[in-house]
């Protein structure tokens, strides 16, 4: 079994990555400081860490350090709370794998877990999508425009994913919040409209077409490589 070791003093939150992790087939072990945490992490049964930054002894970025400089390999996603891009710059330069800020959702962090345990050369053809200047890859929840490195939210890359993968249809919102939000079409929602424009800022205001009464779809470009058709729904 492949073994995660959670590093976090809070327990709501190490309670809830546990239970999911567990649900998908990890073992979890948690420990609620960073002594403790810094020794676990060495051992050879741990795969992963997940690891908090503010913890009550040691400081996270302490504990990431002293791992590295013990010659430590094992992948670390930072979770915390300190969203600044000074706090992320540094601990991804202290050796960290990834950095997820809180609050985060579920399904984010296990994609990033599950990206940081698959060796990079096993990434193959089918989980690497482009059309014209966008590129997304699917294990590594990295996305690129125009060689600029784009961070996205969960839900951003799912339907940022969507556009992708249809990129000459127009996508109704009925359909884009089946496939980005595994929901029904609600009238009273505009969960689409938002989730668009945060695309927007970040991808490039034209990046996204409106077609009115319809829906939405990403910009037409040639050479553009089209997914199967989605089914029609009821």
């Amino acid at each position: 079994m492949v073994n995660v070791l959670v590093v976090e003093d809070e327990e709501l939150i190490a309670a809830f990555v546990e239970k999911g992790l567990r649900a998908h087939g990890y073992g979890v072990v948690w420990v609620r400081n960073g002594r403790e945490g810094l020794e676990r992490a060495a051992g050879t049964d741990i795969s992963l860490v997940i690891l908090d930054l503010g913890l009550p002894d040691l400081d996270g970025l302490e504990v990431l350090q002293g791992l590295r400089e013990r010659g430590g390999h094992v992948p670390v996603v930072v979770l915390s709370a300190r969203a600044r891009v000074a706090d992320r710059v540094e601990g991804l330069n202290l050796g960290a794998d990834d950095y997820l800020v809180k609050p985060f959702a579920f399904e984010e962090l296990l994609a990033r877990v599950r990206a940081n345990l698959r060796p990079r050369g096993q990434r193959s053809a089918g989980t690497l999508l482009h059309v014209g200047g966008v590129h997304l890859d699917l294990l590594l929840r990295e996305v690129t425009v125009d060689g600029r490195s784009v961070r996205l939210s969960g839900r951003e890359f799912a339907l940022l994913k969507a556009f992708v993968t249809y990129p000459r249809q127009v996508l109704s919102r009925q359909e884009l919040l089946s496939m980005a939000w595994d929901m029904d079409f609600d009238t009273r929602t505009n969960l689409v409209d938002v989730y668009v424009r945060y695309l927007r800022r970040k991808l490039g205001e034209h990046m996204i077409v409106t077609v009115p009464r319809v829906g939405y779809r990403l910009r037409d470009e040639p050479g553009a490589v089209a997914g199967t058709p989605p089914q029609p729904f009821a």
